[in-house]
């Protein structure tokens, strides 16, 4: 029985991952994390790391970035594996997500979704062929999200920057300059409203023709599964950063 602590557990994704774990054969959440103590879901939720006296297996972390620091040391500490779904960290956070993972394994994806990772694929393909297009990203989610552009906008930039040899600029904010559009560019939009789990667009924009790529998420469901997956991939591995790509193959 894999026992896992799940970090943000009072959360939407929380909830969703409890919903996803009392489905799965062989797993167990024993304790989770998050600003307020509970007990609603079976299980003990604690608001300070000194009160955690469960051996846990594996952590799930569905939170925001401050929060997701403070587990990650409790992993070390504890030298447990962890799975990070939380976004909109920066360089410096990343940089010291990095640092713990050479002591324990990490997984950590932008997004947990096996489709959009295929569409990060698809992407990579299409950027290495239309050489000359102009690439915008446009990505739609609900009301509530904090961080924009969305993580996963950047893991698909990100993918594409990988195959044309980190040559691409992001282009966050155009309202900051009165200029013509930078061939050298990848443009994001950002839109928010309503309850809109997550959509994403990367078109390649050519002087006839337009490509079009979009993926649309209907349930936080998918996200949850894709981390108890992650999980389930972790507590084997050894110390390291892993993403969606090592678990794919």
């Amino acid at each position: 029985m894999i026992k896992v602590l799940l970090n943000g557990a009072n959360g939407r994704m929380g909830i969703e991952v409890i919903d996803a774990i009392s489905k799965t054969d062989g797993m167990e959440i024993i304790c989770g994390f998050d600003r307020e103590e509970t007990n609603q879901n079976g299980f003990p939720v604690y608001n300070s790391i000194e009160n955690i006296k469960e051996k846990v297996d594996v952590i799930i972390d569905f939170s925001v970035p401050v929060a997701t620091l403070e587990i990650l040391k409790y992993a070390r500490n504890n030298k447990t594996p962890i799975v990070i779904a939380t976004t909109g960290f920066n360089k410096e956070q990343l940089s010291e997500i990095e640092e713990i993972s050479k002591e324990i394994p990490v997984f950590r994806s932008s997004n947990m979704s096996l489709d959009i990772n295929l569409m990060a694929s698809l992407i990579q393909k299409v950027a290495e062929v239309l050489t000359d297009a102009d690439i915008e990203i446009v990505e739609t989610h609900h009301n509530r999200k904090v961080d924009s552009p969305s993580g996963t906008a950047i893991l698909l930039a990100d993918a594409i920057n990988e195959v044309l040899e980190n040559k691409k600029d992001y282009a966050f904010d155009r309202m900051q300059k009165r200029e013509k559009r930078n061939k050298n560019e990848i443009g994001f939009s950002s839109i928010r409203g309503g309850n809109v789990v997550g959509e994403h667009e990367v078109k390649f924009f050519g002087e006839n023709e337009t490509l079009e790529i979009k993926h649309t998420s209907y349930s936080r469901q998918v996200f949850a599964k894709g981390a108890v997956d992650a999980a389930k991939f972790i507590v084997a591995q050894q110390s390291g950063l892993y993403d969606m790509k090592d678990l794919v193959k």
